[in-house]
């Protein structure tokens, strides 16, 4: 048996104003026809069945998340009454999976990331599967294709093998975070780094062993947890309110000597911000994205545009124009990393 994790309670403020609290990038129809948060679900339905499938989220997206989601069970729409970052939301999944299915192989994959080839995909989620069963934590890493600054990196033991189909797992050396260009250009060069996908693989009791042996309090609260759950009525407020607020990565997968990661590449994007479209979609002959209704380009180039809208631009190159509900975004494409600032500026509970 198999079950899978996807957590689901992200809000992607660096896509507003498409994305806000009650209408999350998960649910965006960004790079497909359905939602991310289904591509997700139905990524995995050949290897785990639906009702082995569990959904993070928060009460502000639960009845969208459930709506999105009918063949999923209702009670394995886990709902966190607030944000804890990633190693409560994991920790908590894999309490409730063991204590449901014992101790088996556990699939973590975010909600929001795109893949362009599922059989590759699938073919690395189950070698990962099998090493898992051994008792190791395995990570999901990317064979990076350009020194790219956005992203994590695995630092693995040896070169990497060119043939993905024939990887094998290979030892992690450790986590880096996201470097400068100099330095990705280095570990390009090196041939033993990989993107960190953030997809990860263990066992319920693999995981919750490393959180017991490098975050004992979390542990201990997620103990508690465990003992309480199946009371009627039980409510996760208390507990969730003591939980540090800390990710898996810093909290586990950094100090961990248990780790390996699979090399792979299954046309992988992350989606983190509006330019990532620009790996998804064709451009026009003038270089722009066009999402709008009408778009008209007069000496423009290089934009993304995304409108219900006629949208004319006039003079305008290398610009990203969202229009959503009212709401307009006009950015620089070397600014959109700092989209997510336009939420904590918002009044009126937008966002």
């Amino acid at each position: 048996m198999i079950a899978a994790y996807i957590m689901a309670g992200g809000s992607g403020k660096r896509f507003w104003p498409l994305s806000t609290d009650v209408r999350p990038k998960q649910l965006l129809h960004l790079v497909s026809k359905q939602s991310m948060l289904k591509d997700t679900v139905d990524r995995i339905l050949p290897i785990v069945k639906p009702e082995n499938i569990y959904v993070g989220t928060n009460a502000i997206q639960e009845v969208a998340i459930r709506r999105e989601l009918h063949e999923i069970p209702a009670d394995n729409i886990i709902v966190e009454p607030e944000f804890k970052n990633t190693a409560a939301a994991i920790g908590l999944a894999a309490v409730i999976i063991k204590k449901k299915h014992g101790n088996i192989p556990m699939v973590v994959l975010p909600a929001d990331h795109s893949v362009k080839d599922d059989m590759i995909f699938q073919h690395a989620l189950l070698m990962a599967i099998d090493e898992a069963k051994k008792g190791v934590i395995v990570t999901l890493g990317i064979r990076p294709d350009k020194p790219e600054i956005g992203y994590g990196y695995i630092e693995t033991d040896s070169k990497i093998s060119l043939d993905i189909i024939k990887s094998v797992p290979m030892e992690v050396i450790g986590f880096r975070e996201k470097p400068d260009l100099q330095t990705a250009k280095a570990y390009m060069n090196s041939g033993k780094y990989l993107w960190n996908s953030g997809m990860f693989v263990f066992t319920t009791n693999g995981i919750l062993e490393e959180i017991q042996r490098y975050m004992p309090d979390h542990y201990r609260i997620l103990m508690e947890i465990s003992h309480h759950i199946s009371i009627e009525n039980f409510s996760l407020k208390s507990y969730f309110s003591q939980f540090e607020d800390i990710s898996i990565d810093y909290g586990v997968m950094e100090k961990s000597k248990n780790i390996k990661t699979i090399p792979t590449d299954f046309g992988w994007n992350d989606i983190g911000t509006f330019t990532a479209l620009e790996a998804i979609y064709e451009k026009n002959a003038n270089g722009s994205i066009n999402k709008a209704e009408k778009l008209i380009e007069i000496d423009s180039k290089n934009n993304i545009v995304i409108s219900n809208q006629t949208v004319a631009l006039v003079g305008i190159e290398d610009v990203v124009v969202v229009e959503q509900d009212g709401s307009i975004l006009i950015c620089k494409k070397d600014c959109v990393q700092k989209v997510n600032k336009v939420t904590e500026k918002l009044k009126g509970g937008v966002f």
